[in-house]
């Protein structure tokens, strides 16, 4: 018996060492290598001695308030103390995590928008997690791509948001079903400095949604994930959209003043003035408006020409395990917790963040709030912005040739030849080796 023990011993040790030795980015690597436990909430197989005295989170500014009745809830259910910082999600929390992390001073979990996992998951930043089917199921099926990288999940959703269209009830009575709707309005209500709808085309984020609704696609979504070495924003739907894009401009119903980086402080000058009956924009400029004075409606994209809707991109904030945690498994179970049904409303009641949680698109607190509703279901119709590292290399070729497009310097066809020939040279150059 002694010898068997020994035996057994001996090879546990040999284990620990192997897997000291191994990089630490997994969420199986921590809080107990038990990966039963990490793929769901069975907080029963967790013991006191495994749990931490205090985990923390690093939340987006001005969104503590959200988060507040989570953590006390988690806090009385599992006994373990969590605290939170608030810093600027854009860029200060990645920018951060870079210095903390490896210190030992940074997060067990953090808040980052979706089209940065690639890239700090490259770096080792964020850790993948494992969690049951019947998790990622409660949400919808785009915001769980958005957090999905080489084909591993790195977090859960936290909110989602994307263009819709928002209109003055003043000067429309209603949203139009179809595009084409919108622009024979336009056509008509289009005089001196009065326009009828305008839209920032000659941004690649907006303008996405017509060449991808004409079936352009900046990267071929394969069962591996996306493949940077397949661009498909000069096939035939692409050109096709841009040739509408083009139109709009060249018919004069969209101003020259909103063309190029003061396009969007013109557009929302000329809606805030009762100039603009109404625009393309995003849940982010609801209150800029209201504000302003202007009776707000809104409703999901009309339809395109060609009977689809628009590919608006999708936006998704999530809430990830940092790779440097020591206890990725409880700071898992935190993610999950935070994510839920309740405390994803409750942040939906307090900073109109809206929550990707199927269910919650026909609670009457979504459902009965028309410009929460829109963006739920205009989001349904999107399309994540790619959260690969190749993606960087897209939006400065792109915005070229939509301006070049926009300002009618360059057909459609040859602008986008010229940018998907820049954007696969850069990616050759810069990513070759990833």
């Amino acid at each position: 018996m002694k010898r068997f023990f020994a035996l057994f011993l001996t090879l546990v040790l040999a284990i620990g060492v192997l897997g000291a030795c191994g990089p630490d980015n997994s969420a199986s690597n921590s809080g107990g290598n038990n990966e039963g436990k990490n793929e769901g909430d069975k907080s029963g197989e967790a013991t006191d001695a495994e749990k931490p005295d205090k985990l923390v989170v690093w939340e987006d500014k001005e969104k503590g308030v959200a988060l507040e009745p989570a953590i006390k809830s988690f806090e009385e259910k599992y006994g373990i103390k969590v605290e939170y910082k608030e810093l600027g999600m854009a860029d200060e929390i990645r920018d951060q995590i870079r210095l903390d992390g490896p210190a030992g001073t940074g997060p067990d979990v953090l808040t980052l928008p979706h089209d940065q996992i690639g890239q700090v998951a490259t770096e080792g930043l964020i850790a993948p997690i494992k969690v049951e089917d019947s998790v990622v199921d409660k949400f919808s099926e785009s915001s769980i791509q958005a957090q999905t990288f080489n084909g591993e999940l790195y977090g859960l959703p936290k909110s989602t948001e994307t263009p819709v269209f928002i209109y003055n009830k003043a000067l429309m009575d209603k949203a139009p079903e179809t595009i084409d709707e919108v622009y024979d309005f336009a056509k008509d209500y289009t005089k001196g400095k009065q326009y009828g709808f305008l839209a920032l085309w000659d941004n690649y984020y907006f303008a996405h949604s017509v060449l991808g609704g004409y079936g352009g696609y900046v990267f071929e979504r394969t069962d591996e994930g996306l493949n940077p070495q397949n661009v498909g924003l000069n096939n035939d739907g692409a050109v096709e959209g841009a040739q509408y894009i083009q139109k709009w401009y060249k018919e004069g119903l969209f101003p020259k003043g909103i063309i190029g980086e003061n396009g969007g402080s013109t557009l929302d000058g000329l809606f805030n003035e009762g100039k603009a009956a109404s625009v393309m924009n995003g849940p982010w400029a609801f209150q800029g408006y209201k504000d302003a004075g202007i009776d707000i409606g809104v409703a999901p994209m009309p339809k395109l020409p060609n009977g689809e809707p628009f590919k608006t991109f999708i936006g998704v904030k999530g809430w990830h395990v940092s790779n440097y945690s020591k206890n990725k498994e409880w700071a898992t179970k935190l993610v999950e917790w935070i994510t839920n049904e309740e405390n994803a409303k409750i942040r939906f009641e307090k900073t109109a963040e809206i929550p990707p949680v199927k269910s919650l698109i026909e609670d009457p607190i979504i459902a009965d709030n028309e410009a929460a509703k829109a963006v739920a279901v205009q989001s349904q119709y999107g399309t994540p912005m790619p959260n690969i590292p190749e993606m960087a290399e897209v939006w400065e070729p792109m915005a070229s040739a939509l301006q070049l497009i926009a300002t009618g310097k360059q057909e459609p066809k040859a602008a986008l030849d010229e940018a998907v020939k820049t954007i696969e040279s850069q990616i050759e150059q810069k990513h070759s080796s990833k």
